[in-house]
């Protein structure tokens, strides 16, 4: 079954992915060689319980591309969509679990590690100690960051879950129109 996504949640998707650009500017810790501690992966969290996973992925995609416009590093088109658009898209499996935001909020952020360290073992594991597993220096490289970021995101999310706000999500389901 095909559903048209509706104006205003295309307004909405356009307006996450907006705001968590801005927020991606804002860096609490920037690692060395790529990726920071920012709180860009809220609004899409917020979106995925509001307005459903769909929704969620193509504000992701669109965050990623928009990340594009700042300090990208590419050396290939695969590991383009593998650094930008797609672990931003799959924060979107959060919506799966829109009656339970902090394990949405888990399933989302291991998503995002998940493409990460794929990408990092595809396509930067020459930067791995030598003798050091690549999975495992992809894993903790990019965990180093993430980790951070889950967890922030899981609390904001818990202090959005007690205010009004949220009330309209939850009466919904966090299902999409």
């Amino acid at each position: 079954m095909e559903r048209k996504l509706g104006t205003k949640v295309m307004v909405e998707i356009a307006v996450t992915a907006a705001l968590a650009f801005v927020l991606s500017m804002l860096r609490l810790y920037r690692m060395p060689n790529g990726g920071s501690i920012t709180l860009e992966m809220i609004p899409i969290f917020y979106l995925a319980f509001r307005a459903g996973w769909v929704p969620a992925a193509w504000a992701g995609t669109l965050l990623g591309l928009l990340n594009l416009l700042g300090d990208a590093y590419i050396i290939h088109p695969i590991q383009l969509i593998m650094d930008y658009p797609l672990p931003f898209a799959v924060l979107a499996t959060a919506g799966w679990f829109a009656k339970q935001p902090v394990v949405g909020v888990v399933v989302g952020s291991m998503s995002r590690l998940l493409v990460h360290t794929i990408a990092g073992v595809v396509f930067w594991g020459s930067y791995a100690p030598e003798g050091q597993n690549v999975w495992l220096y992809s894993v903790g490289y990019n965990a180093t960051y993430l980790i951070p970021q889950l967890v922030i995101s899981a609390v904001v999310m818990v202090v959005l879950m007690r205010t009004s706000l949220w009330v309209k999500v939850r009466a919904r389901g966090g299902e999409s129109r």
